[in-house]
């Protein structure tokens, strides 16, 4: 078996580096008894690691199935555009991947069975090289893809300062943001400040929503100044709805009424459409989740599963359009799981999910053949807290990969006109 997972690696590392830079990288979920899928670094400020080198960050997920399978993690590395790169593995990584991972226990106390699992990077096995953009994917026992997801290791060659504003245009300018910024690089001499630096902004650590850019709007001295307005521009969109689990067996603001069945069943109020409503602030996590329980003092193995029933009110049938739910609980993702059913009897869209105990954030989105609009159903404002995080990669002289030399966080907390 060992042999067989020895040549299955060295295969698939030869498709990728001779598929070359032809087709972006996306993360996948390719099983639904695998929930509950957190990756974050210690400081728990992204949903997702980004760390300096030298620092560590922690995967965890349940398996549902309860069998304390075996899962094995594999380390890939990518462009700062998320396509192959050349690199052989050991060009990013010291010691090895391809390993099991041995830190599992089983639920204790709960209705709905599982068994936890926990990685921590970088361990005994596998330290990283160099800084960028990599990928973890997690295998069974046969070599089946379970679910990948992807991770960012950053150096500190230079400073960005920037700010949140509204757009410039007036067709937008409550609806949208704009992100303006510098960059003075730190130790180190650009030879075309016109090209050499890549620069990728997410908001609220969401990959299908990013702008990039290369060419900065005008330098002073060491200074790129990107001072665009609709490369750089946002959808402010609206306040993530939310709702807290953490004790099932009582209602708050968001839960109309818990039941226990089989496991506990929990109803939360019909959400109606915001696109027309007024802004109004209501704190949220941009969309993360957080598991919690008051009934245990280990939540990651005595936080309960619980059904829970989401409602949009909406009174018809669409035809090729539809709804999902959306946020970091499904990694974005719009799959069936996700998808919202019509009940003519309310006039409400519904469905129901699994979902661990914890606070979560969530919205509805809208999709069509021609893709899908966060905002069609929530609606947006220039006003929305959002977070912006700017990433700067550069390919430095003599290195075949393209370091990611800064990072920067900015919120829209305190937008500026």
């Amino acid at each position: 078996m060992e042999a067989f997972r020895s040549f299955f690696t060295l295969f698939l590392a030869l498709i990728i580096l001779f598929s070359g830079n032809a087709q972006e990288l996306n993360e996948t979920t390719n099983v639904l008894y695998l929930r509950s899928i957190s990756f974050k670094s210690e400081d728990e400020k992204h949903q997702f690691p980004i760390i300096e080198k030298g620092g560590s960050f922690t995967l965890k997920f349940d398996d549902l199935l309860a069998s304390e399978n075996d899962y094995y993690y594999r380390i890939s590395y990518f462009n700062h555009d998320w396509t192959s790169s050349n690199l052989f593995k050991n060009e990013f990584l010291i010691g090895f991947d391809d390993q099991r991972i041995s830190n599992y226990q089983s639920s204790f106390g709960t209705l709905q069975r599982y068994t936890h699992y926990e990685l921590s990077l970088p361990n005994e096995n596998t330290q990283f090289k160099i800084s960028g953009n990599y990928m973890i994917s997690i295998y069974n026992s046969a070599d089946e893809l379970m679910f990948s997801r992807k991770f960012l290791i950053h150096e500190n060659l230079a400073a960005i300062d920037g700010g949140i504003f509204r757009s410039r245009e007036l067709e937008s300018y409550a609806t949208n943001q704009t992100v303006e910024f510098s960059i003075n690089p730190i130790g180190f001499s650009l030879r075309n400040p016109n090209s050499d630096l890549n620069v990728v902004i997410l908001q609220n650590d969401q990959w299908d929503e990013i702008r990039t850019i290369s060419k900065p709007q005008y330098v002073i001295g060491s200074e790129l100044h990107y001072r665009y307005d609709l490369p750089l521009q946002f959808s402010g969109g609206n306040e993530f709805l939310y709702f807290d689990t953490k004790d099932n067996r009582v209602v708050n603001p968001s839960i109309s009424h818990v039941a226990l069945d089989d496991i506990y069943q929990t109803y939360l109020y019909t959400d109606p459409e915001r696109k027309n409503f007024p802004y109004t602030l209501n704190p949220d996590i941009n969309g993360d989740f957080l598991i919690n329980t008051v009934q245990g003092d280990e939540p990651d193995i005595e936080a309960d599963y619980t059904q829970v029933y989401f409602s949009l009110a909406k009174q018809y049938t669409l035809q090729d359009e539809a709804i999902y739910l959306y946020g970091k609980f499904s990694n974005y993702e719009l799959s069936d799981q996700y998808r919202l059913t019509y009940n003519p009897s309310y006039e409400v869209y519904e469905t129901t999910l699994l979902l661990k105990q914890g606070f979560y954030n969530y919205k509805y989105v809208w999709s069509t053949k021609r893709g899908f609009d966060k905002n069609n159903i929530s609606g947006s404002h220039a006003a929305t807290e959002n977070q912006y995080l700017i990433l700067i990669y550069t390919r430095i002289i003599g290195s075949q990969h393209d370091a990611l030399i800064a990072t920067r966080t900015l919120s829209s907390f305190e937008i500026e006109n």
